[in-house]
């Protein structure tokens, strides 16, 4: 059964900078991965490295407005898997899907019912699937993915953020989501907050299962627009990184 690791956070955490570098660690292993990209703004393609011509909210936009123009006898969900493997990039080290959102108005439930089947067996083909999840949870209210073994919550070094944290938590307990357990990683961290980061998170009941620090080579590289992947293993935030996921069974 493949691990499900969601990472969410409020925009500007670097929630999409942390999910592509525990893809990058990942990939270093032997586990075949698949990265999903559930965030409307769609950074994660451009933080590996990779581009992107159609996304799931494309094949969600053609089903819902095809779907009474197909044949009474076609197999409505085979023609939604068809299409969705169509779009799967396989990368080299990994596989990325890109959830999107569809632009025409409407109700799109008859879709997600059948996604909700189609993502079930699709899990099955991998090992691990990072999911770099929006921020206000949509895809698991909507039950896209069924269950969650690990929700990470990235948020900065502030008590608000650490309360964002804990407001997520609250709302997973709130919508009776599949969630096996919860863990909150600092970015951004500096010598002077690490301590307060540390006891604030004990104080709200967080589990804190890793700070990563600011480190310069990732900013210059998100500034400049370059994939994350090109990290070098020196870098700060890769070697946090690196020992979240051993923390994480990885």
């Amino acid at each position: 059964m493949a691990r499900i690791i969601a990472v969410t956070g409020k925009g500007g955490t670097g929630k999409t900078a942390t999910s592509a570098l525990l893809i990058r660690q990942l990939a270093k292993g032997n586990k075949v991965i698949l990265a999903v990209d559930a965030d409307p703004d769609t950074n994660l393609p451009e933080t590996l490295g990779c581009d992107v011509s159609k996304t799931i909210g494309d094949i969600k936009e053609f089903m819902h407005s095809e779907r009474d123009n197909l044949p009474p006898d076609t197999n409505k969900e085979s023609v939604l898997k068809s299409k969705l493997y169509e779009i799967i990039e396989e990368m080299p080290k990994y596989d990325l899907l890109v959830m999107g959102r569809p632009e025409g108005a409407g109700c799109y439930c008859y879709v997600n019912n059948l996604l909700r089947g189609i993502m079930d067996k699709l899990v099955d083909n991998y090992d691990v699937l990072i999911i770099d999840a929006e921020a206000g949870l949509e895809h698991f209210s909507r039950r896209i993915f069924r269950r969650v073994d690990d929700l990470i919550v990235v948020t900065d070094g502030s008590r608000r953020g650490l309360r964002t944290a804990e407001r997520i938590r609250e709302l997973v307990d709130e919508m009776e989501t599949d969630v096996s357990n919860i863990y909150v990683i600092a970015n951004k961290v500096t010598e002077t907050n690490r301590e307060i980061i540390a006891s604030t998170a004990k104080e709200l009941g967080l589990e804190l299962i890793g700070m990563i620090p600011v480190d310069e080579m990732l900013i210059r590289k998100d500034l400049a627009g370059e994939p994350l992947f090109d990290l070098p293993d020196d870098s700060a935030a890769v070697m946090e990184v690196e020992r979240i996921t051993a923390k994480l069974g990885l």
